[in-house]
Protein backbone atom coordinates (compact mmCIF):
# COMPACT_ATOMS: atom_id res chain seq x y z
CA UNK A 1 0.00 0.00 0.00
CA UNK A 2 0.74 3.63 -0.25
CA UNK A 3 0.45 6.12 2.31
CA UNK A 4 0.85 9.79 2.80
CA UNK A 5 0.54 13.21 5.30
CA UNK A 6 -1.26 16.09 4.15
CA UNK A 7 0.06 19.39 5.30
CA UNK A 8 -3.18 20.31 6.74
CA UNK A 9 -1.40 23.02 9.24
CA UNK A 10 -1.19 21.15 12.28
CA UNK A 11 2.29 19.38 13.11
CA UNK A 12 2.13 15.75 12.35
CA UNK A 13 -0.17 16.32 9.43
CA UNK A 14 -3.41 14.19 8.69
CA UNK A 15 -2.58 10.70 7.21
CA UNK A 16 -4.23 9.27 3.97
CA UNK A 17 -4.04 6.10 1.68
CA UNK A 18 -3.03 7.14 -1.83
CA UNK A 19 -3.73 5.53 -5.01
CA UNK A 20 -1.28 3.18 -6.65
CA UNK A 21 -0.66 5.71 -9.87
CA UNK A 22 -0.60 8.53 -6.94
CA UNK A 23 -2.95 9.98 -8.42
CA UNK A 24 -6.05 10.29 -5.76
CA UNK A 25 -6.67 9.88 -1.96
CA UNK A 26 -8.61 8.79 0.55
CA UNK A 27 -8.21 10.50 4.73
CA UNK A 28 -7.60 7.14 6.51
CA UNK A 29 -7.47 10.00 9.74
CA UNK A 30 -10.95 7.51 11.28
CA UNK A 31 -8.50 4.75 11.07
CA UNK A 32 -5.21 6.07 12.53
CA UNK A 33 -4.81 10.23 13.17
CA UNK A 34 -1.20 10.12 11.78
CA UNK A 35 1.51 8.39 10.23
CA UNK A 36 2.89 7.81 13.78
CA UNK A 37 0.25 6.74 15.46
CA UNK A 38 -0.31 3.82 12.63
CA UNK A 39 3.21 2.85 13.44
CA UNK A 40 2.84 2.37 17.79
CA UNK A 41 0.48 -0.12 16.52
CA UNK A 42 1.43 -1.39 13.03
CA UNK A 43 0.06 -5.07 13.51
CA UNK A 44 -3.57 -3.79 14.61
CA UNK A 45 -3.15 -0.67 12.24
CA UNK A 46 -1.58 -1.73 8.79
CA UNK A 47 -4.89 -4.35 8.21
CA UNK A 48 -7.22 -1.69 7.78
CA UNK A 49 -5.55 0.42 6.29
CA UNK A 50 -4.41 -2.37 3.55
CA UNK A 51 -8.42 -3.14 3.33
CA UNK A 52 -8.99 1.07 2.89
CA UNK A 53 -6.25 0.76 0.09
CA UNK A 54 -7.89 -1.91 -1.83
CA UNK A 55 -11.18 -0.01 -1.80
CA UNK A 56 -9.35 3.06 -2.95
CA UNK A 57 -7.70 0.76 -5.60
CA UNK A 58 -11.13 -0.85 -6.67
CA UNK A 59 -12.89 2.55 -6.18
CA UNK A 60 -15.47 1.68 -3.86
CA UNK A 61 -14.72 4.33 -1.48
CA UNK A 62 -15.02 8.42 -2.18
CA UNK A 63 -11.52 9.45 -2.91
CA UNK A 64 -9.84 13.29 -3.83
CA UNK A 65 -7.71 14.22 -5.97
CA UNK A 66 -3.87 13.38 -4.63
CA UNK A 67 -1.35 16.55 -5.28
CA UNK A 68 2.13 15.74 -4.27
CA UNK A 69 2.69 19.92 -3.40
CA UNK A 70 -0.09 19.00 -0.55
CA UNK A 71 2.15 16.48 0.60
CA UNK A 72 4.43 17.06 3.82
CA UNK A 73 7.20 14.14 4.32
CA UNK A 74 5.31 10.91 5.15
CA UNK A 75 6.86 11.69 9.08
CA UNK A 76 6.76 15.37 8.79
CA UNK A 77 9.31 14.65 12.42
CA UNK A 78 10.47 11.72 13.78
CA UNK A 79 11.44 9.95 16.90
CA UNK A 80 14.39 9.16 15.09
CA UNK A 81 16.47 9.44 11.86
CA UNK A 82 19.67 7.96 11.14
CA UNK A 83 21.83 7.91 8.31
CA UNK A 84 23.92 4.91 7.04
CA UNK A 85 26.46 4.40 4.86
CA UNK A 86 25.31 1.45 1.84
CA UNK A 87 27.38 2.79 -1.04
CA UNK A 88 30.93 2.55 -0.04
CA UNK A 89 31.76 3.55 -3.55
CA UNK A 90 30.90 6.60 -1.88
CA UNK A 91 32.63 6.48 0.84
CA UNK A 92 35.63 5.47 -1.44
CA UNK A 93 35.49 8.83 -3.70
CA UNK A 94 35.05 10.83 -0.63
CA UNK A 95 38.29 9.68 0.98
CA UNK A 96 40.38 8.97 -2.33
CA UNK A 97 39.60 13.09 -3.48
CA UNK A 98 41.82 13.88 0.23
CA UNK A 99 44.38 11.21 -0.30
CA UNK A 100 43.01 8.82 2.69
CA UNK A 101 42.53 4.66 2.25
CA UNK A 102 39.03 3.25 3.49
CA UNK A 103 39.40 1.58 6.43
CA UNK A 104 39.14 -1.99 6.21
CA UNK A 105 36.39 -2.32 9.06
CA UNK A 106 33.99 0.26 6.88
CA UNK A 107 33.23 -2.93 4.15
CA UNK A 108 31.64 -4.62 7.29
CA UNK A 109 30.60 -2.09 9.90
CA UNK A 110 28.82 1.13 8.17
CA UNK A 111 28.88 4.32 9.07
CA UNK A 112 25.81 5.92 10.52
CA UNK A 113 25.28 9.17 11.81
CA UNK A 114 21.76 10.59 13.85
CA UNK A 115 20.26 13.50 12.02
CA UNK A 116 18.10 15.95 13.16
CA UNK A 117 14.58 14.29 13.02
CA UNK A 118 11.97 16.95 14.77
CA UNK A 119 11.87 19.46 12.12
CA UNK A 120 11.33 17.78 8.38
CA UNK A 121 10.88 19.62 5.21
CA UNK A 122 8.03 18.76 2.78
CA UNK A 123 8.70 17.19 -0.64
CA UNK A 124 8.36 20.45 -2.20
CA UNK A 125 9.87 22.66 0.72
CA UNK A 126 12.13 25.17 -0.12
CA UNK A 127 15.67 24.29 1.35
CA UNK A 128 16.98 27.93 2.94
CA UNK A 129 21.02 28.51 2.83
CA UNK A 130 22.17 31.33 4.36
CA UNK A 131 25.38 31.09 2.78
CA UNK A 132 26.88 29.62 -0.38
CA UNK A 133 29.98 29.64 1.21
CA UNK A 134 28.73 26.55 3.54
CA UNK A 135 28.60 24.18 0.57
CA UNK A 136 24.94 23.33 0.06
CA UNK A 137 24.65 19.72 -1.68
CA UNK A 138 21.78 17.32 -2.12
CA UNK A 139 22.05 13.89 -1.38
CA UNK A 140 19.94 11.46 -3.27
CA UNK A 141 19.14 8.30 -1.03
CA UNK A 142 16.66 5.52 0.13
CA UNK A 143 14.71 5.20 3.51
CA UNK A 144 13.27 2.56 5.57
CA UNK A 145 10.41 3.11 8.26
CA UNK A 146 10.49 0.79 11.15
CA UNK A 147 7.88 -0.85 13.67
CA UNK A 148 9.76 -1.24 17.35
CA UNK A 149 12.77 -2.71 17.05
CA UNK A 150 14.43 -5.10 19.79
CA UNK A 151 17.95 -4.14 20.78
CA UNK A 152 20.18 -6.87 19.24
CA UNK A 153 18.60 -8.05 16.49
CA UNK A 154 20.07 -9.62 13.51
CA UNK A 155 20.22 -8.80 10.18
CA UNK A 156 17.80 -11.45 9.18
CA UNK A 157 15.29 -10.50 11.84
CA UNK A 158 15.46 -6.57 11.18
CA UNK A 159 13.58 -7.56 7.85
CA UNK A 160 10.61 -8.16 9.68
CA UNK A 161 10.75 -4.90 11.15
CA UNK A 162 10.95 -2.20 8.01
CA UNK A 163 7.47 -1.62 7.26
CA UNK A 164 7.50 1.37 4.51
CA UNK A 165 10.29 2.79 2.05
CA UNK A 166 10.47 6.31 0.65
CA UNK A 167 12.96 8.27 -0.44
CA UNK A 168 15.32 11.20 0.50
CA UNK A 169 17.17 13.94 0.20
CA UNK A 170 19.73 14.60 2.94
CA UNK A 171 20.76 17.77 2.78
CA UNK A 172 24.58 18.81 3.49
CA UNK A 173 26.63 21.39 3.87
CA UNK A 174 30.11 20.57 2.29
CA UNK A 175 31.85 23.42 3.51
CA UNK A 176 30.64 22.89 7.03
CA UNK A 177 31.91 19.38 7.63
CA UNK A 178 35.60 19.42 8.15
CA UNK A 179 35.61 21.48 10.58
CA UNK A 180 32.94 19.58 12.61
CA UNK A 181 34.61 16.11 12.35
CA UNK A 182 37.73 18.13 13.17
CA UNK A 183 36.09 18.15 16.76
CA UNK A 184 35.88 14.25 16.82
CA UNK A 185 32.29 14.67 17.48
CA UNK A 186 30.36 14.19 14.25
CA UNK A 187 27.37 16.38 11.92
CA UNK A 188 25.28 18.70 13.58
CA UNK A 189 25.28 22.43 11.56
CA UNK A 190 26.80 20.71 8.49
CA UNK A 191 23.06 18.69 8.54
CA UNK A 192 20.59 20.35 8.09
CA UNK A 193 16.59 19.57 7.68
CA UNK A 194 16.10 16.88 5.19
CA UNK A 195 12.95 16.36 2.77
CA UNK A 196 11.58 13.01 2.11
CA UNK A 197 9.21 11.58 -0.76
CA UNK A 198 5.53 12.89 -0.74
CA UNK A 199 4.59 9.04 -0.23
CA UNK A 200 6.10 6.11 1.03
CA UNK A 201 5.09 2.65 0.29
CA UNK A 202 5.08 -1.04 1.61
CA UNK A 203 8.19 -3.27 0.19
CA UNK A 204 5.48 -5.66 -1.31
CA UNK A 205 4.67 -2.74 -3.74
CA UNK A 206 7.87 -2.86 -5.48
CA UNK A 207 7.54 -6.48 -6.26
CA UNK A 208 10.77 -8.32 -7.70
CA UNK A 209 12.45 -4.83 -7.27
CA UNK A 210 12.68 -5.44 -3.27
CA UNK A 211 15.64 -8.05 -3.42
CA UNK A 212 17.85 -8.36 -0.65
CA UNK A 213 16.29 -5.35 1.89
CA UNK A 214 17.44 -3.22 -1.38
CA UNK A 215 15.48 -1.55 -4.13
CA UNK A 216 16.90 -2.70 -7.46
CA UNK A 217 15.88 0.48 -9.40
CA UNK A 218 17.25 3.25 -10.67
CA UNK A 219 17.74 7.01 -8.25
CA UNK A 220 16.54 9.61 -10.60
CA UNK A 221 18.42 12.58 -9.57
CA UNK A 222 17.96 15.40 -11.75
CA UNK A 223 19.45 18.86 -11.32
CA UNK A 224 18.40 22.24 -12.76
CA UNK A 225 16.00 20.19 -14.45
CA UNK A 226 18.97 18.29 -16.53
CA UNK A 227 19.49 14.71 -15.59
CA UNK A 228 22.42 14.39 -13.36
CA UNK A 229 22.25 11.22 -11.32
CA UNK A 230 20.85 7.68 -12.45
CA UNK A 231 22.51 5.08 -9.84
CA UNK A 232 20.84 2.12 -9.36
CA UNK A 233 20.05 1.31 -5.84
CA UNK A 234 20.32 -2.41 -5.91
CA UNK A 235 23.69 -2.44 -7.53
CA UNK A 236 27.21 -1.78 -5.41
CA UNK A 237 25.22 -1.69 -1.73
CA UNK A 238 27.83 -2.89 0.80
CA UNK A 239 24.99 -3.50 2.75
CA UNK A 240 20.86 -3.63 3.13
CA UNK A 241 18.74 -1.27 4.84
CA UNK A 242 18.16 -4.76 7.41
CA UNK A 243 22.08 -4.75 7.97
CA UNK A 244 21.51 -0.75 8.47
CA UNK A 245 18.76 -1.43 10.94
CA UNK A 246 20.44 -4.06 12.98
CA UNK A 247 23.49 -1.87 12.98
CA UNK A 248 21.41 1.45 14.70
CA UNK A 249 19.98 -1.52 16.92
CA UNK A 250 23.29 -3.19 18.33
CA UNK A 251 22.92 -1.12 21.43
CA UNK A 252 19.51 -0.20 22.11
CA UNK A 253 16.21 -0.43 21.14
CA UNK A 254 14.47 1.38 18.03
CA UNK A 255 10.67 2.90 18.34
CA UNK A 256 8.31 2.84 15.90
CA UNK A 257 8.58 5.32 13.71
CA UNK A 258 12.31 5.08 13.17
CA UNK A 259 13.95 6.15 9.78
CA UNK A 260 16.95 4.72 8.73
CA UNK A 261 18.70 6.03 5.39
CA UNK A 262 20.92 4.19 2.78
CA UNK A 263 23.70 6.75 2.74
CA UNK A 264 24.16 8.40 -0.85
CA UNK A 265 23.23 6.09 -3.37
CA UNK A 266 26.40 5.25 -5.76
CA UNK A 267 27.27 3.36 -8.54
CA UNK A 268 30.62 2.22 -9.82
CA UNK A 269 31.40 2.33 -13.48
CA UNK A 270 30.77 -1.33 -15.54
CA UNK A 271 35.03 -1.18 -15.23
CA UNK A 272 35.20 -0.63 -12.15
CA UNK A 273 36.22 3.38 -12.33
CA UNK A 274 34.23 5.89 -10.08
CA UNK A 275 31.50 6.58 -12.77
CA UNK A 276 30.66 9.12 -15.22
CA UNK A 277 28.23 12.03 -15.65
CA UNK A 278 24.88 10.89 -16.88
CA UNK A 279 25.90 13.39 -20.63
CA UNK A 280 28.80 11.49 -21.18
CA UNK A 281 26.76 7.77 -21.29
CA UNK A 282 27.66 7.07 -17.23
CA UNK A 283 25.11 6.48 -14.17
CA UNK A 284 25.76 9.90 -13.10
CA UNK A 285 25.75 11.02 -9.24
CA UNK A 286 23.13 11.56 -6.31
CA UNK A 287 25.40 14.56 -5.42
CA UNK A 288 27.46 16.98 -6.38
CA UNK A 289 30.01 15.87 -4.08
CA UNK A 290 31.22 13.13 -5.63
CA UNK A 291 31.46 14.77 -9.20
CA UNK A 292 33.77 17.20 -7.56
CA UNK A 293 35.64 14.53 -6.09
CA UNK A 294 36.00 13.17 -9.47
CA UNK A 295 37.40 16.27 -10.99
CA UNK A 296 39.53 16.65 -8.19
CA UNK A 297 41.06 12.77 -8.90
CA UNK A 298 41.18 13.59 -12.51
CA UNK A 299 41.78 17.59 -12.85
CA UNK A 300 43.71 18.74 -9.59
CA UNK A 301 40.38 20.71 -8.85
CA UNK A 302 36.76 20.56 -8.19
CA UNK A 303 35.30 22.53 -11.34
CA UNK A 304 31.37 22.08 -10.17
CA UNK A 305 30.09 24.18 -7.80
CA UNK A 306 27.93 23.17 -4.87
CA UNK A 307 24.15 24.90 -5.19
CA UNK A 308 23.11 28.48 -4.95
CA UNK A 309 19.43 30.45 -4.47
CA UNK A 310 17.60 29.56 -7.49
CA UNK A 311 18.67 26.21 -7.86
CA UNK A 312 16.26 22.96 -8.05
CA UNK A 313 17.14 19.43 -7.55
CA UNK A 314 14.33 16.52 -8.04
CA UNK A 315 14.50 13.23 -6.83
CA UNK A 316 12.38 10.40 -8.09
CA UNK A 317 11.95 6.64 -8.66
CA UNK A 318 10.04 4.51 -11.06
CA UNK A 319 8.98 1.49 -11.80
CA UNK A 320 9.64 -1.03 -14.83
CA UNK A 321 6.58 0.76 -16.67
CA UNK A 322 7.92 4.06 -15.78
CA UNK A 323 5.30 4.77 -13.08
CA UNK A 324 6.44 6.98 -10.00
CA UNK A 325 6.59 4.46 -7.38
CA UNK A 326 6.96 7.85 -4.14
CA UNK A 327 6.06 11.02 -6.24
CA UNK A 328 9.16 13.19 -6.37
CA UNK A 329 10.98 15.48 -4.09
CA UNK A 330 11.39 18.39 -5.70
CA UNK A 331 13.22 21.83 -4.20
CA UNK A 332 14.41 25.05 -4.59
CA UNK A 333 17.64 26.46 -2.96
CA UNK A 334 16.28 30.04 -1.13
CA UNK A 335 17.87 33.00 0.40
CA UNK A 336 17.26 31.87 4.14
Amino acid sequence: MKLATLNDGTRDGKLVVVSKDITRYCAADNIAPTLQAALDDWSAIAPRLQALYTDVEHQTVPCERFHEREAHSPLPRAYQWADGSAYINHVELVRKARGAEVPESFYHDPLMYQGGSDDFLPPRGDIPLKDTAWGCDMEGEIACITDDVPMGVSSEDAASHIKLLMLVNDVSLRGLIPGELAKGFGFFQSKPATAFSPVCVTPDELGDAWQGNVIHLPLMVDYNGAPFGRANAGADATFSLADLVAHAAKTRNLGAGCIIGSGTVSNQDADGGPGKPVSEGGLGYSCIAEIRMIETIYEGEPKTRFMAPGDTVKIEMRDAEGHSIFGAIEQKVVQA
